[in-house]
């Protein structure tokens, strides 16, 4: 069975018997607005958290969307530009991210939260807890990066300095996950497909997993964000790629295994053992009740106290976040 196939046949679950399974989701309306636009360009990347991305391709063409491009890229640390620049006109990338590109006055709308949870901080025997990280050697992408800005608003949160009581050891070619494997670090943040090999491998241990420990579980991990001029001049093309997000991180969550195969099968990722895994375990299905401008709010205000933005919350949410959609859609995908 082609790809292709494979999503058809999965929309036509959906369609036919599946929606009762995801909250009588309602499909869209002919009755509703004409797209502005039919083209809808998204990200592939190398974390598989933001599942719900790659699942929605089948949902998107169902809500009207006939050119749904997926532009690969190294790093996580390349969504910002793209989406600033215009590159791209939404996908899901962590909060302390979008925190950041606001705050340098990139033209970003953050719409809603995909899901809780997904990075994973992993140690050696030296490495514990938190407080652990102090003096050790700690891998990172780049300062600046996810893995960077995670990691220093994780220590802060405990009373370290991140800029001084850390050493920093940035890489990208090793990763800093293949360090870690090599003993060459003390400790690296993984990202989805990372943490579940580390484990299969049985190389460290987890320290933190945001899934399940407070407070990183209590907030959303990746948020869905668009450039501002596209929300402006494309309202209705937003909403409907808003609405096929929210239903396939729905989908994610009820039938993980489905949505693996579909993400594996779409050549975003080659391994479906930990897709499923990753799926599994990831919280995809909090969007309707957790409450998305208090996530943004908790990094912003965390990221300023360290001084890693310069803009105070209030100004963040003020100038980067648009709840329009999120709202109308709470109401019309009722659990």
């Amino acid at each position: 069975m082609t790809p292709s196939q494979t999503r058809r046949q999965f929309l036509t679950i959906l369609s036919l018997g599946g929606a009762a399974a995801l909250g009588r989701m309602p499909p869209a309306h002919a009755a509703e607005e004409r797209l502005e636009t039919t083209v809808l360009r998204l990200l592939h990347k190398p974390s598989i958290c933001g599942a719900p991305i790659y699942v929605a391709e089948e949902l998107l063409r169902a809500e009207g969307f006939t050119d749904i491009r997926y532009t690969k890229i190294a790093s996580s640390a390349e969504v910002n530009d793209s989406v600033v620049h215009g590159r791209a006109d939404l996908d899901a990338h962590f909060a302390p991210q979008w925190v950041s590109a606001i705050d340098g006055g990139g033209r970003i709308s953050v719409l809603a939260g995909v899901h809780v949870g997904c990075f994973e901080l992993f140690g050696n025997d030296r490495v514990r807890n938190i407080a652990d990280l102090k003096g050790k050697s700690v891998g990172i992408g780049g300062f600046g990066s996810s893995d960077h800005l995670f990691l220093s608003v994780m220590a802060a949160q405990i009373g370290l300095d991140p800029a001084r009581d850390i050493h920093w050891v940035t890489s990208q070619s090793p990763r800093p996950d293949e360090l870690f494997a090599e003993g060459k670090i003390d400790a690296c943040l993984g990202l989805p497909p990372v943490p579940q090999d580390l484990r299969a491998r049985k190389i460290g241990h987890v320290v933190v997993n945001s899934s399940l420990d407070r407070p990183w579980s209590q907030y959303f991990c990746c948020m869905l964000g668009a450039n501002q001029d596209f929300v402006r001049d494309h309202p209705v093309a937003t909403k409907r790629a808003v609405r096929a997000i929210m239903k396939a991180a729905d989908l994610c969550a009820s039938e993980p295994a489905r949505a693996a195969r579909l993400v594996v099968d779409g050549g975003f990722t080659p391994r479906y053992d930990y897709a499923q895994e990753a799926l599994s375990e990831i919280p995809y299905d909090k969007w309707r009740d957790y409450d998305a401008e208090d996530t943004v709010r908790f990094y912003a205000l965390r990221l300023h106290e360290i001084g890693m933005v310069k803009s105070d919350p209030k100004k963040i949410i003020a100038e980067g976040t648009d709840w329009r959609f999120l709202d109308e859609l709470k109401r019309e995908l009722k659990a």
